[in-house]
């Protein structure tokens, strides 16, 4: 796939950047640090410290994949981080060698992933062109102080620029009133995780410019 064009550099709050390679290795930890102790994590796997192991690993796969086929936005001081993928209208895909990476990455706990990925896939809208939040993460430190909503902020200007909507599964209650404050609505029943909990899939609709 070939992203859009995204909000040139210009056109971005000083408060969210565009990521490089140069970036992989702390974003990919950013994000196993805020998703340590979720729900789906702790299903994932289950063994607090394989997971604080193999997380970095395992979440350096997607942002590599949103580098090369979307939007990655993070803070200057690389302390949050946002994977938006265009999807099309067959829905979403991987890259041939996901399969391959992720066992790599994931053994022995590698049916779980593919599990999840397999529940998520299942209740991805077709159809409709639109972005998919795939990762949303701050860093534990940082959380509640508004880094969040400026990543959000940015790329829904874009979206909403293009005619775009978007899409996300939220992983707890939490995040979910966080997205619906944002413009985001209910898309469909929660996604049910076998131990692993529930995740709440939601849409929003780009706004008309005025």
């Amino acid at each position: 796939m070939t992203p859009p064009a995204g909000p040139a550099a210009g056109d971005l709050d000083a408060t969210v950047v565009r990521a490089d390679a140069a970036d992989l290795d702390i974003l990919s930890l950013v994000i196993a640090e805020a998703f340590h102790d979720l729900a789906p994590s702790r299903w994932l796997i289950d063994d607090p410290a394989a997971r604080r192991q193999i997380f970095p690993r395992y979440f350096r796969i997607l942002v590599e994949h949103a580098m090369a086929d979307g939007v990655v936005h993070t803070t200057p001081g690389r302390t949050a981080v946002a994977l938006w993928l265009p999807i099309g209208q067959d829905g979403p895909a991987q890259d041939a060698d996901y399969g391959a990476r992720l066992s790599a990455a994931t053994s022995p706990w590698t049916g779980r992933f593919l599990a999840f990925d397999a529940a998520l896939d299942r209740h991805h809208p077709a159809g409709i062109p639109h972005h998919h939040l795939a990762i949303l993460a701050v860093r534990p430190d940082k959380q509640g102080q508004g880094t969040g909503t400026a990543l959000l902020h940015a790329h829904h200007a874009s979206l909403d620029t293009a005619g775009k909507p978007a899409y996300l599964e939220a992983s707890d209650l939490r995040t979910r009133r966080l997205y619906l404050a944002h413009g985001y609505e209910d898309n469909g029943p929660p996604i049910h995780l076998a131990g692993g909990g529930l995740m709440y899939p939601m849409w929003r609709q780009h706004r008309d410019q005025q």
